[in-house]
């Protein structure tokens, strides 16, 4: 009997989870292990590389053992992972020369204000579809390059490799013998042309990359490489599918033609408009990048980001303290009629897209003394939405067609109120998946169409069953009138 089942790793920032899938592209069993975070200056995120690839490795393992899978059952196995996050390790000794840049750190802001002083950020976007922020993966990497000692030397004399997540945990999988990337994650380094499609020189000589530091960029589905002494698994499995965690997300809800987009709610929210086959450069403050086809063949998305989302429920529990757990959010929220006038700008580190304004914070306006913590609780999920509809409208105006649907992913999902309300506020049905992980389904999909397990669109689309869909309930004079006090209390905000 053939191997059927995949093997879905979903390497993120604050753990790692693993999926393995049936044949028919069902979730079997799940693994997840925490990733230890570090902090070494205000501002500064970092990840032990070798603490990532322990953390897949737990997952991994227990993954196999609550599913029962047995080593030579596993056809492929796909990777997603947090973009932007850089590593640099020592082809020679295997081991990164400094901890990985997370994609949250801000250590490179000045001299991204000096480039931009220096007039590269049109070039940049035109380029690479990003704005020019330390978000992105090319500051990062040459901030490596110019303070760990001897960096530069080893890079000079090709004894160093570079890489995002995927491509770092790639070459741990085959034993060193692959060092390559797909086209998703490559657009999120600041260093690759979306339209040539290739690693773009001006700007390597600008940041003083070497070539021979940057991996190979290889389609999102298709063989990688195999694997070679992973412990717990089989020599020999195939890596068939990589892609960048939003880009997966996109591809797991089955969003690979233009006009579909999907938003995720996690810590933050990543709202993607698939546009087809040609990039479309955003006037909103959006980011143009890199997505998926049908086959898992390079297209193209507009992006937008919310940097608070599932994160200031948090402060309402860890802050504020007057929740015990997110949960109770969906009660409080609808035992009052509305926020009373409440209206919560969580810029706890800036406004993301399409705002781009890192310097604001956040603030709370309308308040009384009737105001409750069910009034705060209800402001908090509905910031949330305010804010997805900011990406949404940006989008409408730059790809010059509505969003029709918009399908959802990430815990907050779980909030049905909040989904119903981002129903009502956008005046589109919200469609949520029975798998909610579609970050670590869509590697799996890929992985699996990679390696032949599944041949149609109507094979994957099995493994993209929806729970439920929220219609809109409410007129357009309301969603006006509730989107009109979100954008009062930003414009009070910005000055």
């Amino acid at each position: 009997m053939s191997p059927s089942t995949i093997l879905a790793i979903d390497q993120g920032t604050t753990g790692t989870t693993a999926l393995v899938l049936d044949a028919h592209g069902g979730v079997r069993a799940r693994g997840y292990a925490e990733l230890p975070q570090h902090f070494p200056k205000p501002g500064w995120v970092e990840h032990d590389g070798l603490e990532i690839w322990a953390s897949v490795l737990r997952a991994v393992k227990l993954a196999l053992e609550r599913g029962r899978v047995r080593r030579d059952r596993i056809a492929a196995i796909g990777i997603t992972n947090q973009r932007e996050t850089t590593l640099v390790w020592d082809l020679d000794r295997g081991t990164p020369i400094h901890r990985a840049i997370v994609w949250q750190d801000r250590r490179t802001a000045s001299r991204c204000a000096q480039l931009r002083r220096e007039g590269l950020e049109a070039e940049i976007r035109r380029r690479t579809g990003l704005v020019l922020d330390p978000y992105f993966s090319a500051t990062k990497l040459e901030w490596l390059l110019r303070h760990v000692p001897g960096a530069r030397a080893l890079a000079r004399r090709g004894r160093l490799r570079f890489g995002t997540v995927d491509a770092w945990l790639l070459w741990k999988l085959t034993g060193g013998a692959v060092h390559a990337t797909d086209p998703t994650n490559a657009s999120r380094t600041m260093l690759y042309d979306i339209r040539r499609r290739a690693w773009d020189e001006t700007l390597l000589e600008r940041f003083g990359v070497p070539e021979s530091l940057l991996p190979a960029v290889l389609p999102s589905s298709g063989r990688f490489g195999v694997t070679d002494g992973v412990p717990g698994l089989a020599d020999g499995i195939a890596i068939a599918g990589i892609a960048g965690d939003q880009q997966a997300a996109l591809f797991g809800q089955g969003c690979v033609a233009a006009g579909q987009s999907k938003n995720t709610y996690g810590t933050g929210c990543f709202l993607l408009l698939h546009v087809g086959s040609r990039p479309v450069a955003s006037r909103s403050g959006l980011l143009t990048t890199v997505a998926c086809g049908p086959r898992g063949e390079v297209a193209y998305a507009l992006e937008g980001s919310v940097f608070v989302a599932g994160a200031a429920i948090q402060w309402l529990r860890d802050g504020l303290e007057i929740i015990s757990s997110a949960v109770e959010t969906a009660a409080l929220a609808r035992s009052v009629e509305d926020a009373g006038g409440v209206v919560l700008v969580p810029a706890f580190v800036g406004l993301g897209a399409p705002y781009w304004r890192p310097d604001v914070r956040g603030a709370i306006f309308g308040l009384t003394r009737g105001t409750t913590r069910a009034h705060l609780a209800r402001a908090t999920l509905e910031s949330l939405a305010f804010q997805s509809r900011d990406l949404v409208e940006a989008m409408a105006r730059d790809a010059g067609r509505r969003v029709k649907v918009l399908k959802v992913d990430g815990g907050a999902t779980a909030n049905d109120f909040l989904m119903q309300y981002q129903a009502d506020l956008l005046g589109v049905p919200v469609v949520r998946p029975r798998v909610i992980e579609t970050t670590a389904l869509g590697a799996g999909l890929l992985a699996g169409l990679g390696v032949g397990l599944w041949r149609s669109q109507r094979d994957l689309d099995r493994a993209r069953a929806v729970d439920r869909i929220f219609r809109p309930t409410r007129s357009r004079a309301w969603r006006e009138s509730e989107y009109a006090r979100w954008r009062q209390a930003v414009r009070l905000l910005l000055g």
